[in-house]
């Protein structure tokens, strides 16, 4: 009996410290889970977390077949795909439910919804490209250029008189220029067309340099007027960087800058202070900031950028600037044998000069391509190439005739391909 007493107490104290070690057990798998994360996979989630965090990404524009309409109508920066495909997580970011709720970024900041993140990498790309002078400027933030261009015409409105103030650009100018000037039917501003044909005094003149669509450089025509200047493609990619632009105010966008376009990000360098601040204003009134989880992952692109070359040693794969410049030049050598062989088009001539970036003379190898056609037989090319299923964007929008047309140098490399096959096909 005593033995079987002493059989029971000994299994009840097995018992007990077996139920002690699955409790600790279970407790270190919590806290590994709950702090460390699940290794399974490497990924430190496990599955019900991942799926969670995993953001179902838009179709955007349909795969380019040999059969369907190439649409290069559209600056849309696709090509870039291929480089963040390749760059990881290092431009990733995870924004937890909780964080930038607040409409505010920096409420002791000269701008109150610019995320100081964004503010620091934007100057820091500066300094790496040498392409504008950050130092002394404020730094404003929009939702793309196309806000920060409205800001600045609300800014430098009316003129001195109380007349709206006329906005001009030099034919060929950007196609949305006007439409965008000239939405509101505001009695502040109003567009005024060609600035090399202008004859008054006071006017806002838009300088893009380079320009879009034609690639040209640019400065500005009327030395009485308010300069803006936009400058969304003055990077190595597409022109050489011979200066770090010092202008009253400067327009950049992420846009074209990384590829980003979906990220509707845009900022300005801008040197008065009153100017900025009825810049930030209209922002204000307009849409109360701007997106702060935007801002958030551009800063984690241009971090990305930049560390692509400051970290040694620096690797081919992580230069953006690089890759978009090879991609640049294969199209356009392509594009310049077509043209070559075809006998009916044109395009403006190449502008070489020193780049202070690559350290080198490069050619200019633009975003866009301004395609005319030099014989009389057809004065509508953008209905012409329609015909042809290429979709391009007609001269006459530009303040052009209607033999020339902007086409997207930009788009994913099927549908560049085709675009060069069919107008291949017309020799």
């Amino acid at each position: 009996m005593a033995a079987k007493e002493d059989a029971m107490r000994c299994a009840g104290k097995l018992g007990m410290v077996a139920s002690v070690a699955a409790n600790l057990i279970t407790l270190a798998w919590i806290i590994r889970n709950r702090y460390f994360g699940s290794r399974k996979g490497g990924s430190g989630k496990n599955k019900e977390e991942e799926m969670s965090s995993m953001v179902e990404a838009s179709t955007g524009k349909p795969p380019v077949t040999h059969d369907s309409i190439v649409n290069l109508d559209h600056g849309d920066p696709t090509m870039y795909q291929a480089f963040w495909r390749g760059t990881g997580d290092r431009a990733t970011i995870v924004i937890p439910g909780s964080q930038t709720m607040s409409y505010f970024s920096d409420v002791a900041g000269f701008c109150w919804f610019l995320e100081p993140q964004f503010e620091t990498e934007v100057r820091r790309l500066h300094r790496l490209v040498g392409n504008a002078v950050e130092e002394g400027y404020h730094v404003l933030v929009g939702t793309g250029s196309t806000q920060l261009f409205q800001a600045v015409i609300y800014a430098l409105s009316p003129a001195a008189d109380g007349a709206p103030m006329n906005v001009v650009s030099p034919a060929p100018y950007y196609s949305s220029y006007p439409s965008v000037t000239n939405y509101l039917t505001s009695g502040l501003y109003r567009w005024a067309g060609d600035a090399n044909t202008f004859n008054g005094d006071n006017c806002i003149e838009l300088v893009c340099s380079p320009n879009n669509p034609d690639g040209g450089i640019r400065k500005a025509v009327i030395k009485s007027g308010r300069a803006v200047h936009d400058l969304a493609y003055y990077w190595p990619q597409y022109t050489a960087i011979t200066e770090a632009a010092n202008h009253d105010i400067m327009l950049f966008t992420v846009s074209k800058c990384t590829g980003h376009a979906g990220t509707r990000l845009g900022w300005a360098l801008v040197k008065d202070k009153e100017v900025a601040l009825r810049m930030i204003k209209f922002i204000e009134l307009n849409t109360i900031g701007v997106s702060k989880d935007s801002q958030l992952r551009a800063a984690k692109i241009l971090r990305a950028v930049c560390n692509g070359y400051d970290l040694s040693p620096a690797v081919e794969a992580n230069r953006l600037f690089h890759f978009a410049r090879r991609q640049m030049v294969e199209r356009w050598n392509k594009l310049l044998a077509v043209v070559a062989a075809t006998g009916i088009f044109s395009l403006p001539d190449e502008l070489p000069g020193y780049c202070t970036f690559f350290k080198d003379t490069i050619a200019s190898t633009a975003p866009f391509a301004w395609l005319r056609y030099e014989k009389e037989d057809i004065d509508d090319l953008e209905g012409f190439l329609r015909e042809k299923k290429i979709m391009a964007r007609g001269g006459t929008r530009f303040g052009a005739d209607g033999r020339v047309v902007r086409v997207s140098m930009l788009d994913t490399d099927e549908a560049f391909n085709v675009f060069i096959e069919r107008l291949a096909s017309l020799i």
